[in-house]
C-alpha cells in the first residue's frame, strides 16, 4: 500500500511537473505578443513623427496658435508679456503632465509665457491613436494637441507632452536628435525622459517671439 502511495505521488510529481513545463511556452509567448505589439506600436509612432504630414501639422497648428494670439493682442496692443493661453479639460488624465510642461516652458524662455484659461489659443485632447501624440487643427483654424494613451504609457510622459508643448512655440521635431534635444521626441527610444529644451531651442523660441508674434 506504502509502494502504491508513493508510486502516485511520484506520477502527480510527474504530473505536475509536465503541467508546469508545458505552461512555459504559453507564458512566452504572451510576453513575446506583448513585445511585438510594442515594438509595432513605437515603429507605427516613428513612421508618423517623420512623415510630411505631421510636419504640415505642426506648422499648420503653430500658425493657427499665431493667428489666435495675433487677435488678442490687437485687441489690446499695450500688453508687454505675449501670453498663450491653453484649455486643458478634455485632457484630464494628463493635467498634471500639461502643467508641468507649461512650467518647464516657462521656465525656460522669456518672451512668450502658456497660461490656463478661458477664451483659448489650443486646447488638449486625449485619447487612442495609432499616431501617438501629435499637434494638428481642426480644419478650422483651431489648434489642438492630442496625447495618446499608449505612447503616454511606452514613454515618459511628462517629455510626450512636453515636446507636443514645443510645436506651439513653433519648434520642428528632429528626430535624429540627442536625448538633450526635447524636440528630439521618440528618437532616441522610450528610455530618455528629459523634459526640458537645451540651450539652442530655448533660444529659437525666445528668437521667434521677441517681437511678440513675428518670426525672429
Amino acid at each position: 500500500m506504502r509502494h502504491r502511495r508513493t508510486a502516485l505521488s511520484a506520477l502527480a510529481g510527474l504530473g505536475l511537473a509536465a503541467a508546469t513545463l508545458a505552461a512555459v511556452p504559453a507564458q512566452s509567448a504572451t510576453a513575446q505578443t506583448t513585445t511585438a505589439t510594442k515594438s509595432a506600436a513605437v515603429s507605427s509612432y516613428a513612421q508618423y513623427e517623420g512623415s510630411k504630414e505631421n510636419a504640415a501639422n505642426n506648422k499648420a497648428f503653430y500658425q493657427a496658435v499665431m493667428k489666435s494670439v495675433a487677435k488678442k493682442r490687437a485687441a489690446n496692443p499695450g500688453a508687454t508679456a505675449v501670453t498663450v493661453v491653453y484649455n486643458a479639460s478634455s485632457a484630464p488624465s494628463f493635467r498634471a503632465q500639461i502643467s508641468r510642461s507649461a512650467q518647464i516652458w516657462n521656465s525656460s524662455v522669456s518672451n512668450v509665457k502658456l497660461q490656463e484659461g478661458s477664451n483659448a489659443d489650443f486646447r488638449y485632447y486625449e485619447g487612442n491613436d495609432s499616431r501617438g501624440s501629435y499637434a494638428s487643427t481642426d480644419g478650422h483654424g483651431r489648434g489642438y494637441i492630442f496625447l495618446d494613451y499608449r505612447q503616454n504609457q511606452q514613454y515618459d510622459s511628462t517629455r510626450v507632452t512636453a515636446h507636443e508643448t514645443g510645436h506651439v512655440l513653433g519648434l520642428p521635431d528632429n528626430y535624429r536628435g540627442p536625448c538633450s534635444e526635447l524636440m528630439s521626441g521618440g528618437g532616441p527610444g522610450p528610455s530618455c525622459t528629459n523634459a526640458y529644451p537645451n540651450s539652442t531651442e530655448r533660444a529659437r523660441v525666445n528668437s521667434l517671439w521677441r517681437y511678440g508674434i513675428k518670426a525672429g
